[in-house]
């Protein structure tokens, strides 16, 4: 039988959460506060480790995917596969960069695409040449481009998400709510010198009608 020391450190690292939670930021952090949204990047894990490879991406192709899909169910980082990364909600997925996955969320990828066309004034456009797109207008040189307010903040469409220092904010009913893993809360105000979070093709697919899902704290707050 294992000593009482021994089972409290393996009690500790069974439960220790993964790294697997994505900021708006695009940043992935530990925490055990649970996502509304999976999804990836492709393969950046190990799964004997359970743990993060130095890369942060290996697709061009980064997916917001539903957490239940037909019954099936996925040991998280178990398998040398996608790495499963999760999301407090839609809106957080969308600033960091992605996009939602055209497999296990067809409808709203087929709504996202539309609103993409629309908003940024193209047709026919293939999900490869969104990703292009959003590959460019999320990096810079490897960390998370924040991009110049063109336009003042209540102009802004609901779901777009700033970065201020360390702090993120998300723009919803005409209010400014703080991000945190564990949801929104409420924001005396923005900022002047923040920076838009949201790829800007992805600002204009909100301005054009595609709505994300929020996290309830967000509907509490605003």
């Amino acid at each position: 039988m294992a000593s009482s020391d021994s089972s409290t450190r393996n009690s500790l690292f069974v439960t220790r959460p993964l790294q697997n939670r994505v900021t708006p930021t695009g940043e992935i952090i530990a925490t055990s506060h649970r996502g509304m949204f999976t999804g990836n990047r492709g393969i950046i894990h190990d799964p004997a480790t359970k743990t993060l490879l130095k890369k942060r991406w290996s697709s061009p192709a980064w997916l917001t995917c539903t957490c239940e899909f037909r019954g099936r169910r996925r040991e998280v980082m178990a398998q040398q596969s996608w790495t499963e990364l999760f999301f407090l909600d839609e809106a957080t997925a969308l600033a960091a960069g992605h996009r939602p996955c055209f497999y296990c969320r067809r409808d709203d990828a087929n709504r996202f695409r539309a609103a993409w066309e629309k908003g940024n004034r193209v047709h026919d456009v293939r999900m490869h040449d969104i990703d292009t797109v959003l590959h460019h207008e999320r990096l810079d040189h490897g960390k998370k481009r924040l991009h110049l307010l063109l336009v003042p903040l209540d102009q802004l469409p609901d779901g777009a998400m700033l970065q201020q220092g360390e702090e993120s904010y998300l723009l919803t009913q005409g209010s400014a709510l703080k991000w945190s893993p564990a949801g929104y809360t409420a924001a005396e105000q923005v900022p002047n010198d923040a920076m838009l979070l949201t790829p800007p093709s992805t600002l204009r697919t909100l301005h054009a009608g595609y709505r994300p899902v929020l996290h309830p704290s967000a509907q509490a707050q605003a």
